[in-house]
């Protein structure tokens, strides 16, 4: 139900945007029943020659971790890419107490490859 009324309410915030318009079929096959459909955006004082290049170098760099004692949940991710090239790693605390750290690079050329590094458990002796 709660789905349905965000469907609803979403066509109808499109419609008072302009974004979309409502409206019926005209035949009695189809009753009465609103649809959407698209309505052409106008644009106004801008350039109508408006070009985008889809083939631009793609370069980008991200990285996040997490470490959260309460749930034990310890990670972190690099990647950088470059052109056709991609470099990362990533690593985590594994629930049994392994480190697990994974290396990759992919180009064209090369595939991808990843080297993976294990550590042992974190045992404690208890005397």
């Amino acid at each position: 139900m709660i789905a349905k009324a965000a469907v609803v309410l979403s066509v109808v915030a499109l419609a008072a945007a302009g974004v979309v318009q409502l409206g019926h079929y005209g035949g009695e096959e189809y009753g009465h029943e609103a649809v959407a459909y698209a309505a052409p955006v106008a644009h106004y004082g801008g350039h109508e020659d408006h070009h985008v290049d889809y083939h631009a170098h793609p370069k980008y760099d991200y990285s996040y971790s997490v470490s959260d004692p309460h749930t034990g949940d310890h990670k972190t991710q690099h990647e950088a890419r470059d052109g056709d090239v991609v470099k990362g790693e990533y690593s985590l605390l594994q629930p049994d107490g392994s480190f697990r750290k994974v290396t990759y690079t992919a180009d064209d050329h090369n595939g991808f490859n990843a080297v993976v590094h294990n550590t042992a458990p974190a045992h404690h002796e208890y005397h």
